[in-house]
């Protein structure tokens, strides 16, 4: 009987170990880009003890699985081309391309997708394809106990470029890999792995952070309990739900929609200075009369930009929601609802926190033709809105409760669960476009950079890792929730956090032999924090990765190489020459550290800024530049039309 059992289980653990698979973390799928030039590395998981075998390009690798079942075979590098098949035991991959990888991280400027952006380049998004160029987009997620082994299956994996497959795909990820691939020529692979609104601490991993910053791993610690966090979460959209019932069971949707319903009692705003601070709903209604070349055509409202959340009818009719401030309000008008005469336009804002209005320097407009779609140039066919609206509060209600549980936003947690998983999936650089978040305290910002970025060098075991920085764009940090509009040019000096932010971002660039910086002051918008101009940015980068991974000897943004005294003037000397003439936003101050305002001229690579003189005497002066949230004047600009980066100098007289 002992001997029959033996026989049996012997036969079983044979079967076992014969049906055994290995398995490739999400990275490895068909249709990826391996990188060229570089020894690159497959690994996986696999029963311990068992021999995994690789086969690729006509060659045949074995290894076998250590105790904890882990593999790794490197593969020698290679030169781009393709496609090629890959199989590891039984598994296959095919349709491989060997080229040139890039890592897109930070916060939510490098994740703006195309489907936002498309307005702007409508004729590049319809027309341009290309099966070369492969997306993929890291699924979110996050790890408050450590690192994990792998991240997350997504729905965008190596997915050929085109219009679909690039609609929620990031705009900067879209027009980096369309410029690569038109310079080189090769196989690009854009891997986009980011979060909106998560700050550098997330990024960056524990051990970086034990000895400086010990308090932050406290911070994570708290919810290293998963039944609170569970819980908290459960409790959270119970909260919200209950909210939300009450405020639509106490609120007149089925009245106030009615294109029919008499609004004249109701309070006359202007959208330019009307702000209602308060919870729950607050609607507006506009009355907008169409013609009838016009009539029942299917059209496009431009709603601008709202704050907070919006659902907004045309004639009775629910056109388009949006459940968070950021989204430009852009509804299709389905062809028949436009009718001749009276048409009434109803928005619902409902309110959590913060205080409701509209965002200026924005588009409000009905748009017809077939060129409703561009923002670039605006469509010939619109019917502007009027900034007049009638108001009426709907349904005031409590704040709603709830308690932050956003592990996204806790140190390492992003790190630990969508970074660390990556390596050491071979790449050619890094594009690190994220600092929104951290601007309200940026003096640590310089630090934390420097951390993370060694921290994934290390990960990777490069220490030459390329990596661009691009640095904040202009944008006027007092948009934020319910500041008193108009808002006006900020002409005197000012403590900014974003300007402190982006020094922090020069300064480690510069001290980074392998790093560069993206300078894109000029490619912001005064009243989005997310603007649209992401082809020119992804340019800007490239521009930076010329010099960094090809070696090019490219021209970049000016940079200041050595400062003088002269008189009562400053001299800078700069690494190239510059548009000559009259410069704006430079401010010097004295011992007391007070800045005012100084004129400035250029000629050659040479700026002369006027006003030491008038400072009071002592050994200490500074001069800084462009030094706003939002530096409209600065105009320090290559000859190439780069502009310059803000900068703070200290300068002994």
């Amino acid at each position: 009987m002992m001997k029959r059992f033996v026989i049996f289980f012997v036969a079983f653990l044979s079967v076992a170990i014969a049906g055994a698979k290995v398995s490739l973390p999400q990275l490895f799928q068909s249709g990826m880009v391996l990188q060229r030039g570089k020894a690159i590395p497959v690994w996986g998981k696999a029963e311990p003890g068992e021999t995994v075998t690789v086969r690729f390009n006509k060659k045949e690798f074995t290894t076998t699985a250590d105790a904890d079942g882990n593999w790794r075979v490197d593969l020698p590098k290679m030169k781009a081309g393709g496609p090629y098949e890959l199989s590891i035991n039984d598994l296959e991959l095919k349709d491989i391309l060997i080229g040139d990888v890039w890592l897109c991280s930070g916060q939510s400027n490098i994740d703006v997708h195309i489907e936002r952006v498309y307005p702007q380049y409508v004729q590049v998004v319809d027309s341009y394809e290309n099966p070369k160029i492969r997306l993929f987009r890291v699924q979110n997620d996050t790890d408050t106990h450590g690192v994990k082994d792998d991240i997350r299956p997504t729905s965008i994996n190596w997915k050929p470029l085109n219009k679909q497959n690039a609609w929620p795909f990031s705009a900067v990820g879209y027009f980096l890999g369309k410029r690569m691939y038109e310079k080189t020529g090769v196989p690009q692979g854009i891997i986009v792995n980011s979060w909106g609104g998560t700050p550098i601490e997330a990024w960056i991993s524990a051990d970086s952070l034990q000895q400086d910053y010990p308090m932050l791993l406290k911070k994570t610690a708290i919810y290293q309990n998963d039944e609170y966090v569970r819980t908290q979460m459960r409790a959270n959209a119970v909260a919200s739900r209950q909210w939300s019932d009450m405020l639509d069971k106490s609120d007149s949707i089925s009245s106030f929609i009615l294109p029919e319903y008499d609004d004249a009692a109701w309070k006359e705003i202007n959208q330019n200075s009307w702000q209602w601070r308060g919870s729950g709903s607050v609607w507006l209604r506009q009355h907008i009369y169409i013609d009838n070349v016009h009539a029942r055509k299917p059209a496009r409202l431009l709603l601008g930009t709202l704050f907070d959340q919006d659902v907004t009818y045309l004639n009775g009719k629910e056109i388009g929601h949006t459940y968070y401030q950021y989204p430009p309000r852009r509804y299709d008008i389905p062809e028949g609802l436009l009718r001749e005469g009276d048409n009434v336009i109803t928005v619902r804002f409902i309110n959590k926190f913060g205080a409701v209005h509209f965002i200026p320097e924005k588009p409000y407009l009905i748009a017809f033709g077939d060129d409703r779609y561009s923002l670039n140039p605006l469509p010939e066919d619109v019917i502007l809105l009027s900034d007049t609206w009638k108001m009426q509060v709907g349904a005031e209600m409590p704040s709603c409760p709830s308690s932050d549980v956003s592990l996204q936003n806790l140190p390492t947690t992003l790190y630990n669960a969508v970074l660390y998983p990556l390596a050491p999936y071979a790449i050619s650089g890094v594009v690190w476009y994220q600092g929104e978040s951290n601007t309200g305290n940026p003096a640590p910002y310089a630090d934390y950079l420097k951390k993370m970025i060694g921290c994934w060098r290390d990960r990777w075991q490069d220490q030459q890792m390329p990596f661009v920085i691009v640095q904040l764009a202009n944008y006027d940090g007092r948009q934020q929730t319910g500041f008193p509009r108009p808002i006006t040019y900020q002409s005197d000096p000012v403590n900014s956090g974003w300007a402190q932010l982006r020094e922090a971002q020069r300064l480690v660039a510069k001290g980074d032999p392998y790093a560069e910086l993206a300078v894109i002051n000029d490619l912001g918008e005064t009243v989005d924090i997310h603007p649209l101009r992401k082809k020119e940015v992804a340019g800007r980068i490239a521009q930076c990765f010329d010099r960094l991974v090809y070696k090019e000897k490219v021209t970049l943004s000016p940079e200041v190489v050595s400062v003088e005294v002269n008189d009562d003037n400053i001299i800078l000397t700069l690494d190239q020459p510059i548009e000559a003439g009259e410069l704006h936003e430079f401010e010097i101050a004295g011992e007391d550290g007070r800045f005012v305002n100084a004129e400035a001229t250029a000629s050659g690579n040479r700026i002369e800024v006027k006003g030491v003189g008038s400072q009071e005497s002592g050994s200490k002066l500074i001069i800084r530049y462009a030094w706003k949230d939002n530096p409209l004047k600065a105009n320090v600009r290559s000859l190439t039309g780069l502009p310059m980066s803000s900068f703070e100098l200290n300068i002994n007289k």
